[in-house]
């Protein structure tokens, strides 16, 4: 049988990390999935050179691509080099594929990637999560929630 996946992926370098996707969906699982790379992709990336602000998955042909995704060329790369926003695939168990498709066609729901890092092997991945939006209501509770934790932490700190 085999081991349950870790509720938190072995991160070892993130190289790009999308912060506003927490703020603006609700997150309701989360995949780590793999990337197919060109080589000068990979030598971009581990530059620490990605930006997925506005990048979103989707399921396409029982396949998951990352699309919108930016890596810059790479620097000393020559006529070899990758087209920078290209669609990129994902590498996910067909379990995985068909609960994402399933989700995203029957509730409504967002393939949003969180971050993309290398793991402890050295192999480039994406923390990819299923969310739904949050409306306007949702982010001023989180916005509220928020400055009543610091509020909070800051009296603790001086109270003692």
């Amino acid at each position: 049988m085999a081991k349950p996946k870790p509720k938190s992926f072995d991160k070892l370098k993130t190289v790009a990390e999308n912060r506003r996707a927490r703020f603006d969906y609700h997150i309701e699982d989360t995949f780590e999935a793999g990337l197919a790379l060109q080589g000068t992709e990979v030598k971009a990336l581990r530059a620490g050179e990605a930006t997925i602000a506005e990048s979103y998955a989707e399921v396409r042909d029982a396949e998951v691509w990352l699309i919108n995704s930016n890596i810059p060329e790479y620097s000393h790369g020559n006529r070899l080099n990758h087209e920078p926003r290209r669609p990129r695939k994902l590498l996910l168990h067909e379990r995985e594929i068909n609960k994402m498709f399933g989700a995203v066609e029957r509730k409504g729901m967002t393939l949003v990637p969180l971050s993309i890092y290398f793991n402890a092997t050295g192999r480039a991945k994406v923390e990819l999560a299923l969310a739904k939006g949050k409306q306007a209501h949702d982010k001023r509770a989180t916005i509220k929630d928020r400055d009543w934790k610091r509020d909070k932490a800051r009296l603790m700190r001086e109270k003692g």
